[in-house]
């Protein structure tokens, strides 16, 4: 079997729902390989490459962290649509995929306790809540850091997990803004997840991400918030494990592989 189709044989055939939108009629987890066996079938990625997921055809959904165009990513969805299984699954490919010299990641999250074991990772350079009093600092550090190193070779990921959670926190307002305009141009890259009931504080902040990964989400309000399309909704992606990004004048659909 091929590289190409290999994987592909496991996912349920999809039928489209909105433009160029496929989702799932069935539950295709058992089916799905791991993250482990998708990484080792497409190892060595690119040194700049980061793995996001699994496109219906098998092959890795891929993000180019020396291109800074896509700009930050936001991952929208609904309670439970699987928001923070993707931002895992995001650590643990660079766990597997790459030396901390080349990419390392922080995690700033509200629930501290969901994040247990990933401070091991030599990838890892901390878990913070967004309470912390150490947190401000630290951004402030990260800023420094991007100013001197935009030139170097390693990327560093800033993990959000909540960003209605984080802007309850005015005093890392500005540096937000900073990260989210120009992190990435500088070898930092916010990757944020927001529930798809955006208040209007939070609505302000939506502009700033040029790239955009939506999970379930019932509400086709909602869904018109976040995509600026009218009578339109992601309620047929699989909550959990399927998500979709706009590529283009096309819809990508993509799965979070099984974790290991």
């Amino acid at each position: 079997m091929t590289q190409t189709n290999r994987f592909a044989m496991t996912l349920e055939t999809l039928a489209d729902p909105g433009p160029q939108i496929r989702a799932a009629h069935a539950d295709p987890s058992p089916g799905l390989p791991s993250l482990s066996e998708v990484l080792a079938e497409y190892s060595p990625l690119p040194k700049s490459a980061l793995f996001l997921g699994l496109a219906e055809d098998g092959l890795p959904v891929l993000l180019n962290l020396r291109d800074p165009v896509p700009g930050p990513l936001l991952i929208a969805g609904d309670v439970k649509s699987g928001k923070t299984a993707l931002l895992k699954s995001i650590a643990h490919a660079v766990d597997y995929a790459h030396r901390p010299s080349r990419v390392e990641y922080i995690i700033l999250t509200e629930h501290l306790v969901e994040w247990n074991g990933f401070e091991r990772s030599s990838n890892c350079q901390g878990i913070l809540s967004f309470q912390d009093h150490e947190t401000a600092s630290y951004v402030s550090s990260l800023i420094e850091w991007g100013h001197k190193n935009k030139n170097n070779e390693q990327s560093l990921l800033l993990l959000i997990d909540g960003l209605e959670s984080l802007i309850q926190t005015e005093e890392l307002h500005q540096q937000l803004r900073w990260l989210l305009m120009r992190g990435p141009a500088h070898n930092i890259w916010p990757i944020v997840t927001l529930n798809a009931q955006p208040g209007d504080d939070t609505k302000l902040w939506l502009e700033a991400f040029r790239t955009r990964l939506f999970g379930c989400i019932q509400n086709e309000q909602d869904a018109e918030v976040l995509t600026g399309l009218h009578n339109f909704s992601f309620k047929d992606l699989l909550a959990g494990s399927q998500f979709a990004m706009h590529e283009g004048s096309n819809w990508l659909p993509f799965w979070v592989p099984n974790p290991d």
